[in-house]
């Protein structure tokens, strides 16, 4: 059984004792420490070894931060470029640190792809640096004098801003902000212990309630179904069942359309080109089949998605579902597509009227290769063929 691979990023000179003891730590409870000082981390003779330690940390379960009192060395341009900072501008309130990115440290890079990766992050600051941060947070704005105070829990006072800024990049990030205190190694012990005992009891709850919840969710689909025959029943005209029965069928390929953003409905309305024109239409040129995968060094980003649709502009959709569930809908549309147009338009006009705006199809508006972090993850793209 693997262990929860857990990278330990700081500055190594500094900070050397509390590494080796966490590491104690870590393999007494059977997770995986993964360090740079340890050689845990795949150094590929192409790249740089910054470079294979921003790329280890997608390898990774959680990622422990330990700020000391050195800033490290800053990251190389080729291991800077592996950081998609636009998709870290909405990550915290602070985003000073973000700005000038050849001042980053390799140490800082590993946080940052951790967080784009969606990868959980605990933040342990020295107890003697977080005091000089605060100080240094009351009195950053007095120009006059903020340069000239030297922070004695800090090794090289050029650095100390670098230092503070990206504490307070972290600390108010959007979520996962957590900020803990140490002076000794006992400190990160209890509270990773504290930390991970609690949410291992929150996983369990949830798991529970999610059981509850699927089996309202069953009750409430059979509830759906007796008041749908109901409803079916209590019609007069042949045709307006066939409107009704219409409106219950094609829900879901008509919220699939709207949800890839179908830029005139007129033409769903009166078109009967196949499935794949359809897509075209969209601007969807491939299917990305996830399973599909070959993950050679790096775990593919967290994520629920199943299939995914790329644009003409490289941008993509991610949904939930399985391949199988686009070729079920080419099968709706083929049957869609044969209903007389009167009834087409009111099954349209109803089904968009009804909508709220929510969808299972969700856009994201980076390119796929770099949600993908294609160069290290072989893709196998597949042509979608309808029926």
């Amino acid at each position: 059984m693997a262990g929860v691979k857990t990278f330990i990023s700081s500055t190594c000179y500094d900070l050397s004792i509390v590494r080796s003891q966490l590491r104690t730590f870590l393999n007494s409870i059977g997770y995986e420490p993964v360090m740079s000082d340890y050689n845990d981390i795949l150094y590929d003779p192409r790249e740089h070894t910054h470079t294979s330690c921003v790329n280890e940390v997608a390898n990774c379960d959680m990622l422990i931060l330990l700020i000391g009192s050195r800033f490290g060395g800053r990251g190389v341009p080729e291991a800077i470029n592996k950081i998609d900072f636009e998709s870290l501008i909405n990550e915290s309130k602070s985003i000073d640190s973000l700005i000038e990115k050849e001042s980053l440290s390799i140490t800082q890079l590993e946080v940052l792809k951790a967080i784009e990766e969606s990868i959980p992050v605990y933040t342990f600051i020295d107890q003697k640096v977080y005091h000089d941060h605060e100080f240094y947070e009351k009195n950053k704005d007095k120009t006059d004098i903020i340069n000239q105070i030297h922070f004695p829990s800090i090794d090289k006072q050029e650095t100390a801003e670098y230092i503070f800024n990206f504490i307070n990049f972290v600390r108010l990030r959007t979520k996962g902000n957590n900020i803990f205190q140490f002076s000794k190694i006992q400190d990160v012990e209890e509270i990773l212990k504290k930390q991970w005992s609690s949410y291992f009891q929150r996983l369990l709850n949830e798991q529970r309630y999610t059981g509850i919840e699927a089996r309202r969710y069953e009750s409430l689909s059979q509830q759906f179904e007796d008041l749908k025959t109901a409803i079916l029943t209590s019609i007069g005209t042949s045709n307006e069942k066939e409107v009704a029965r219409g409106v219950v069928r094609y829900r879901r390929l008509i919220d699939f359309l709207f949800g890839i953003q179908i830029s005139d409905f007129g033409y769903i309305k009166q078109t009967t080109d196949n499935w794949d024109n359809i897509l075209a239409f969209a601007g969807i040129k491939k299917i990305v089949d996830v399973s599909s995968l070959e993950n050679e060094h790096t775990r593919l980003r967290p994520s629920s998605a199943r299939t995914i649709l790329v644009k003409e502009d490289e941008t993509f959709y991610e949904l939930r579902f399985q391949n199988e569930f686009i070729y079920d809908l080419s099968l709706e549309w083929d049957s869609f597509k044969e209903i007389p147009l009167e009834n087409r338009n009111t099954i349209v006009d109803t089904l968009l009227e009804m909508n709220n705006g929510s969808t299972f199809v969700r856009h994201h508006k980076i390119p796929i290769d770099k949600w993908l972090n294609a160069d290290h993850n072989k893709l196998v793209i597949k042509e979608f063929i309808a029926g």
